[in-house]
């Protein structure tokens, strides 16, 4: 899952956040001071940082700052305040979005995914210059192809990003979603049919048993996962 911080001092809005973020794909760790918050991330990694501006003692703006002194990492203003300047103070400042309280939380994480989509896409490394070794398993990023115990075999695009993708976060579960939109580049309409068509044709080309899966593990309700022990 994607890791997102939220800094807030209000506990209830916190818990259903967190509740409405985790459903869609995203784990939610809360902090409710911005002191806490700038702590928080010097300790873990995140794809995304919602913010808001009413903080006890170090407010929003000021914790912005200290954000983007350091890192690009994409960050969402949360506020009560309905007037443009804090709007524009907030965008110049370095937010990548601004939302006022109250606020459909169907939008809210909406927003969080695309800001999360985004960032990922551009932060992604690139492919491996050379091949991929695994267990009775090679991949060649630069022909787009396979080698198996059966032989070697050019992949349709699709199907290469998917494994790609799988592969190179070898041992993290990605949800359908992140594979839909990270692979088609489109929003996710919660058809799961051309990730199981594309994911069965992979099975076919690359498991001596595709009943029975080596390399593309599926944990049941949430995704897949290249398996780590290859």
């Amino acid at each position: 899952m994607y890791r997102v911080l939220l800094i807030d001092d209000d506990r209830d809005l916190c818990a259903l956040i967190r509740q409405c973020a985790l459903a869609d794909g995203m784990e939610v760790d809360v902090c409710l001071s911005g002191r806490e918050g700038l702590e928080q991330l010097r300790r873990q990694a995140y794809q995304l940082v919602v913010l808001d501006l009413m903080l006890p003692g170090m407010d929003g703006f000021a914790v912005l700052d200290e954000i983007r002194a350091a890192s690009r990492l994409p960050v969402l203003m949360l506020t009560a305040r309905d007037d443009s300047s804090s709007k524009v103070r907030g965008l110049r400042a370095g937010a990548d979005d601004y939302l006022t309280k109250p606020f459909l939380m169907e939008e809210l994480t909406a927003r969080m995914a695309s800001l999360i989509r985004r960032y990922t896409r551009f932060n992604q490394p690139q492919d491996p210059p050379g091949k991929l070794h695994y267990t009775g398993l090679e991949i060649d990023p630069e022909g787009r192809c396979i080698t198996t115990a059966g032989g070697t075999f050019e992949l349709p695009r699709r199907e290469f990003d998917v494994l790609m993708l799988l592969a190179r976060h070898q041992g993290r579960i990605l949800t359908k979603q992140q594979i839909y939109e990270a692979v088609w580049q489109e929003p996710y309409c919660y058809d799961d049919s051309n990730i199981m068509a594309v994911i069965s044709r992979l099975r076919k080309k690359l498991e001596s048993a595709p009943g029975a899966p080596q390399y593309i593990q599926t944990i049941k309700g949430i995704g897949y996962r290249f398996n780590r022990e290859v």
